[in-house]
């Protein structure tokens, strides 16, 4: 069985980019990943420019002068800036470009004007409040690597740069297959045993929200032939496969040995709760994961092990969940294997703390919904009052 560390880099190793490359513009590339080195087009700022409303000047004019000088013109942002006359100021406002020869600019709320001349600031030191050229970003500087998840900052970064368009790999098509006879579809009039497949909808907004295609591979009967013929075809349509259930050894799963026959299982179990029975396999080149059908475990599996795999092969060169630390306001005993609670944040203004959902049984999707973090304690560990732990945010 391996551990949760092992199973993430393995699938991180085996995760290769699976899709071509597109331009897309700015509106249409968040969440996707860039696929080149993006380069500053231009210095941001382009010259240097006022940081503060006031008054710009030379020092050594100021200084000479007693810090009375007349004021010789006003420059506003985006106005042309003439070079500064020797011995005089300039009224100056926040983005004005500094004249030539000016070096300082002192605060309007520091400064007296009175009849034509300012009193400067005394206390003002060359260089003040003035954003140097280039000072955010250096014409031809690396400002998006490949790799780089697009943000609302990449879009704004990429706008500074004056582009319209981003390389971008194209949105990959992960297909979701669900298993079970118990299972109906939403809407559908719920039958004695039966329950709504609430793992496929859940899986379809994990996916969209990496900026990934979902496709919905329908639900398939606890039998073997309906099984493989439905990997079968998926792996004509998308470019990975999950699954969902069926992955134990029960007489009624059918996704593993269906794996094992027409491809091949690289790994079975996972030492991680919920979700110990989670395999990862190809068919046809086509990778697949197995996950769980419990809906909690479901959703853990696919933040821990799933995600990372995904995005690397969207391209992406950090794939790995980040994680945030917070102390414990519970006591919980370690088990023998590595745990991931539904837990929830709480801020007190001083300190970063999280409290854990009382019932933490795999099939409890509300446990999901209610916190807002996976709380890892790791294999033997107890958890007392106020330890330090690490919390993954989802």
């Amino acid at each position: 069985m391996l551990a949760v560390d092992e199973a993430v880099e393995a699938l991180i190793q085996k995760s290769i980019v699976r899709c071509d490359c597109l331009s897309v513009s700015l509106e249409s590339c968040q969440n996707l990943v860039s696929a080149e080195d993006v380069r500053a087009s231009c210095n941001v700022p382009p010259a240097d420019n006022s940081a503060m409303d006031g008054y710009a000047f030379s020092l050594q004019d100021a200084v000479a002068a007693k810090f009375s000088l007349p004021i010789a013109q006003r420059i506003t942002a985006g106005a042309e800036s003439p070079p500064l006359v020797s011995g005089t100021a300039s009224r100056i406002f926040t983005g004005a470009e500094i004249p030539l020869g000016a070096d300082t600019v002192a605060i309007q709320e520091l400064c007296e004007e009175k009849l034509g001349m300012v009193n400067l600031d005394r206390s003002a030191v060359a260089g003040a409040n003035i954003r140097k050229c280039g000072q955010d970003v250096t014409f031809s500087d690396v400002i998006i690597p490949a790799g780089t998840k697009i943000k609302p900052a990449e879009l704004g970064l990429l706008a500074s740069q004056g582009y319209t368009n981003a390389l971008v790999y194209r949105p990959m098509k992960v297909g979701v297959l669900s298993t079970g006879d118990e299972l109906v579809e939403p809407g559908s009039n719920l039958g004695l045993g039966k329950i709504y497949n609430s793992n496929s909808p859940m899986l379809g907004g994990l996916i969209r929200d990496l900026g990934m295609e979902f496709v919905d591979l329908g639900c398939v009967k606890d039998k073997s032939s309906e099984t493989k013929d439905a990997l079968l075809k998926a792996c004509d349509e998308v470019d990975v496969i999950l699954t969902v259930g069926g992955v134990s050894v029960g007489e009624e799963d059918h996704v593993r040995s269906a794996v094992d026959e027409l491809g091949e299982i690289e790994f079975w179990k996972v030492a991680i709760k919920p979700g110990k029975p989670i395999a990862f396999g190809h068919i046809q080149g086509v990778p697949i994961i197995g996950l769980p059908g419990n809906p909690a475990s479901v959703f853990v599996t696919f933040v821990i092990l799933a995600r990372p795999f995904l995005m690397g092969c969207q391209g992406a060169k950090k794939p790995k969940v980040p994680l945030v630390q917070a102390k414990a306001l519970f006591n919980r005993a370690g088990e023998s294997r590595e745990v991931y609670l539904r837990g929830r944040l709480i801020a007190d203004g001083k300190t970063l703390g999280v409290e854990i959902h009382p019932n933490q049984s795999s099939g409890v999707l509300s446990s999901v919904s209610w916190g807002d973090v996976l709380v890892k304690q790791k294999i033997h560990r107890d958890i007392s009052f106020n330890d330090l732990l690490d919390v993954i945010v989802y």
